[in-house]
């Protein structure tokens, strides 16, 4: 059996060839199926090109506006290595930045992250990031309140046979949107999140879902809630638990820190405010009633509560989830089967799945010799501030100053924020190199461009350490007009620089694909070998067995085993954060208000994942195509938003503030919460000059309304969640065909 691999999970390769379900997956991505779309899409990148202007000298001043010149792959590995030997030499290896942020590859080989790293620390070092846009606020917050223990993703969510067995309340912040659950980094042979959902109703479970958006609600009941205002309803439950005597007292007393301290801010013994049910409702939309409700029935039943991973992408986003911490503690549901706290129950197909993880290899990448490095949102801070300094979880990070930037496998014009201030910023490296198989717009933000290969024209092998499938995914097309692959490429960079045996590391692909599937065997000796796992096409963990059971989260401080945290316990208030002595990350868990820097426009902006690409990519898709109207990304509002407006269903519209404008098509949508637009991310950033002299984006990228602020001074987290906006009739009609002409 042929099989492809991918972030959408694992595909049959029939005659054609043709992408069909994988026969043992229950719910295949349909999205998935439409990669060989991209095949001979006319935005492909075929051949290595340089921007005129760079090539003339001109330090960055067209880029994103120049035309490109095609070289020949020798000419453009000897200007790259050229480039990378000029920039060490004057201005040292920190100047040099590897961004290389993104979903370029499931693969283990061909990861683009991995084989750039592996490059750049070969020829010296550079300036890198931590952290993710998906994950990052949490990934900082979490140690100081559960332990790093906790930190990474899925590490604080129950099973869901656990969930199934003994919970029957989820309250879930943010919603559990099966459209994210199609994917998984690294891919996966079975997606399931929807089979749990059905099996744990069936059981007699229910789920109440508060969020703006009713479609985050995948059963159950749905509670509209005021965009940003989730810490608030969090802070009321507590207090209605505290003042009526629901709190489990043991626990708080037994297994966290700082609990009386919390009580005292939830009471208002600390600012004369009492954080009640009374004081949340005008400010989250939920009435008093319905708050209290939950509070009780989270502390009566066996409950569990569920938070979805955009409610950290935002500003102040450490509070929910430490919110959520000091909620499940009083409800006493932590350290038991099932119930208690889940950080991303459907963020990926991952999250929840009670199976054992086949943690494999990765690309070795060697030693960073550069210490220097940011939080990964933070890149246009670092473009902007060169010498300037960045105060980061306690500790203050210097700025080094970036003259070229690196990227294979990533878009930072999808991912990050506040487009039009990135473009800025963007302008300043003396050289921009990039790797695509796209023209994505960082690819027309380059000035060296270099071809990638697309993952169906490269063979790999494709696990999530999260997952038990593993698959072997050999090419299904040649790579077309022969694009190489980003290790070629590199492969051919190195040897410019007398780097290229050490890069190669003496074995070519199927050499490497063997000795990382080796790997796989050392730690999972039931694996099949080498030639029979290629003949299958796949292998699975304890396939028709049933699942081990995995760790309960907290139980082994219930057992007597202190947490990672300074104290050992669950920190509701941190010693280590008060000493911090930050004003936008409190010692324990409070209610901040997003909204407080935005402008006084009438409607919050939400940005989720899209349901028809991941991210930016498979937007030449035909699923991604159909779904557009007129070429414009759909933007969701609720009808008695939209007639004030004069606006229409399919009527194409500008969404804006003081960041910059693009371009939506509308409809109305009742699901959507009065004062809340909805538009998915992933829409390619497409600038114009319109009629009007302004820069206007035709691609429906919400990043262009985006605040880039940290989340914090504490992690420097991504905040895209809900901006304030407006929302207005198309001022120039000539745009329309304009984006036609485009697309």
């Amino acid at each position: 059996m042929q099989i492809f691999a991918s972030h959408f999970g694992f595909f049959e390769v029939g005659p054609g060839p043709t992408l069909k379900p994988f026969r043992h997956d229950p719910a295949p991505s349909p999205v998935g199926m439409t990669h060989l779309d991209l095949a001979r899409d006319p935005s492909r990148v075929l051949v290595p090109m340089a921007r005129k202007g760079w090539l003339a000298g001109d330090g960055g001043a067209a880029r994103g506006e120049d035309t490109f010149v095609e070289l020949s792959l020798d000419e453009a590995t000897a200007l790259a290595a050229r480039e990378l030997d000029r920039v060490r030499t004057e201005h040292g290896n920190r100047a040099i930045f590897g961004g290389s942020y993104g979903w370029g590859s499931a693969g283990r080989f061909h990861h683009p992250q991995s084989q750039l790293k592996r490059f750049l620390n070969l020829a010296g070092g550079f300036t890198f990031a931590v952290n993710t846009y998906s994950y990052g606020t949490a990934k900082v917050i979490l140690p100081h309140v559960v332990g790093a223990e906790h930190a990474e993703v899925g590490a604080l969510s129950p099973g869901w046979d656990q969930i199934v067995g003994h919970c029957r309340l989820i309250v879930a912040f943010g919603g559990m949107r099966l459209a994210n659950a199609q994917v998984e980094a690294g891919s996966t042979g079975a997606h399931r999140v929807g089979d749990w959902l059905d099996t744990f109703r069936e059981a007699g479970g229910e789920v109440i879902t508060l969020s703006p958006d009713a479609r985050d609600a995948v059963q159950g009941t749905h509670i509209p809630i005021r965009p940003g205002s989730d810490t608030a309803a969090m802070l009321a439950m507590c207090h209605t638990m505290l003042v009526e005597s629901l709190a489990d007292a043991a626990f708080l007393q037994n297994f966290t820190t700082g609990a009386d301290r919390f009580a005292d801010h939830v009471l208002g013994r600390e600012d004369g405010i009492a954080k009640s049910a009374d004081w949340a409702a005008p400010i989250t939309g939920v009435s008093a009633d319905d708050l209290r409700t939950l509070a009780r029935r989270l502390a009566g039943e066996r409950s569990l509560l569920n938070l979805s991973w955009s409610l950290q992408r935002a500003r102040f986003g450490e509070q929910p989830y430490w919110a959520a911490v000091a909620l499940a503690a009083m409800a006493g549901g932590l350290g038991q089967p099932g119930q208690g706290l889940a950080l991303g129950l459907s963020a990926v197909a991952s999250v929840g799945q009670p199976v054992r993880g086949l943690r494999g290899p990765s690309l070795p990448m060697g030693l960073n010799p550069v210490t220097d490095y940011i939080p990964v949102a933070r890149i246009t801070e670092l473009l902007e501030r060169p010498g300037g300094t960045l105060p980061y979880d306690g500790k203050v990070l210097d700025l080094p100053d970036i003259r070229l930037v690196w990227w294979a496998g990533g878009n930072p014009y999808h991912h990050h924020q506040d487009l039009f201030r990135l473009e800025r910023a963007w302008k300043r490296p003396e050289t921009v190199i990039v790797h695509e198989n796209v023209w994505t717009a960082t690819a027309r933000h380059a000035d060296l461009m270099f071809p990638s290969a697309m993952p169906f024209e490269r063979t790999d092998i494709a696990g999530s350490s999260r997952d038990r499938w593993l698959a072997y995914s050999p090419a299904v097309l040649e790579p077309r007009d022969g694009v190489p692959t980003d290790h070629e490429v590199l492969a051919r960079i190195a040897a410019h620089l007398g780097l290229e045996t050490a890069f190669r590391g003496g074995l070519d692909e199927a050499g490497w694909l063997a000795h990382l599937y080796e790997l796989y065997r050392t730690a999972h000796a039931e694996l099949p070998d080498w030639d029979r796992f290629r003949q299958k096409g796949f292998a699975c963990l304890d396939a028709g067995k049933p699942a081990p059971k995995p760790l309960v989260p907290f139980a082994p401080l219930l057992a007597g085993k202190p947490l990672s945290t300074p104290s050992g316990r669950i920190e509701l208030f941190s010693e280590r954060i008060a000493g911090f002595a930050l004003p936008d990350c409190p010692p324990h868990p409070t209610w901040l208000d997003p909204d407080e820097r935005e402008e006084p426009l009438p409607f919050h902006l939400l940005s989720p994942q899209p349901e028809t690409r991941l991210h930016s990519q498979l937007d030449a898709g035909r699923l991604a195509r159909e779904a557009r109207v007129q070429g414009f990304e759909v933007l969701r509002a609720h009808p008695d938003d939209l007639s004030p407006l004069e606006l229409d269903t399919g009527d194409v519209a500008e969404v804006f503030n003081a960041r910059g404008v693009t371009l939506v098509a509308v409809a109305a949508d009742p699901s959507v919460r009065r004062g809340t637009l909805v538009l998915p991310t992933g829409g390619w950033f497409d600038p114009v000059t319109d009629a009007l002299g302004r820069r206007v984006d035709l691609g429906g990228n919400p990043n262009v309304l985006t605040s880039d602020a940290g989340s914090s001074a504490l992690s420097q987290g991504a905040s895209a969640n809900h901006p304030r906006v407006g929302l207005r009739p198309l001022a120039d009609p000539t745009l329309i065909e304009i984006r036609k002409a485009r697309i």
